[in-house]
């Protein structure tokens, strides 16, 4: 929304505080509008890391505060450097928007999806306990694997890792520590195979908890196994 759609009746002559009521009003749906633009990705439409993080550190303080658990699902899009190399930039521009699209039409209202970074995406999931974000997970996971993008008049299959955390109120993470947490989910999904999900249960002490960032790059590389 920005100002010029904001409804603003028309003030009677010499009432100075109607007006400034209404430049304030405006001012603020200026303000709104700016800040979404701040933390939209303007590619996909989806919010980015900035919002990312500001959400985040809500939802963590609201599980302080209520109790309730808040889930984290990192998504990284497998082998996507070979759609780039074979069909383009532009077609892989359209492959990460049908992606968000994808995913974005199989998730709560509440849910937060973000993009993370290339081909590297955010789920925040309020209120939702590490069952029913696998589930959540595993329920995107399959819709991708399922639905085909039209690249350049062929239907190219794009897969995903996930990697599923969830915070408690017993938790002492960071933001920051949240999202590394998880993150080591996904990369053991990736040196797993990928197109799969990983979370706790799933012996992430085997991938080991000092990964360097160059060992990070080699998992994620679409040169990897």
């Amino acid at each position: 929304m920005n100002g010029r759609d904001v409804n603003i009746p028309e003030c009677p002559e010499g009432n100075d505080n109607c007006c400034l009521a209404a430049e304030l009003r405006r001012l603020r749906a200026e303000r709104d509008r700016l800040l979404e633009l701040v933390e939209t990705d303007q590619l996909t439409g989806l919010y980015n890391y900035r919002h990312l993080i500001k959400s985040l550190d809500h939802e963590m303080e609201r599980t302080r505060r209520t109790g309730l658990p808040v889930a984290l699902a990192m998504i990284d899009l497998d082998f996507f450097k070979r759609v780039n190399d074979r069909y383009g930039h532009e077609a892989g521009n359209k492959a990460l928007r049908e992606v968000a699209r994808i995913c974005k039409h199989r998730i709560r209202r509440i849910d937060i999806l973000c993009r993370y970074g290339g081909e590297e995406f955010a789920l925040i999931l309020p209120g939702t306990r590490l069952e029913m974000a696998v589930k959540t997970a595993e329920r995107l996971r399959r819709e991708l694997r399922s639905t085909p993008v039209n690249l350049e008049g062929r239907d190219v299959i794009i897969t995903a890792s996930f990697g599923v955390g969830v915070y408690r109120t017993r938790d002492t993470f960071s933001v920051e520590e949240f999202i590394r947490h998880v993150d080591r989910y996904l990369l053991l999904a990736k040196s797993r195979g990928r197109n799969r999900v990983c979370y706790r249960e799933s012996r992430v002490d085997s991938l080991g908890t000092d990964l360097s960032r160059e060992e990070r790059k080699a998992l994620l590389d679409d040169k990897g196994k």
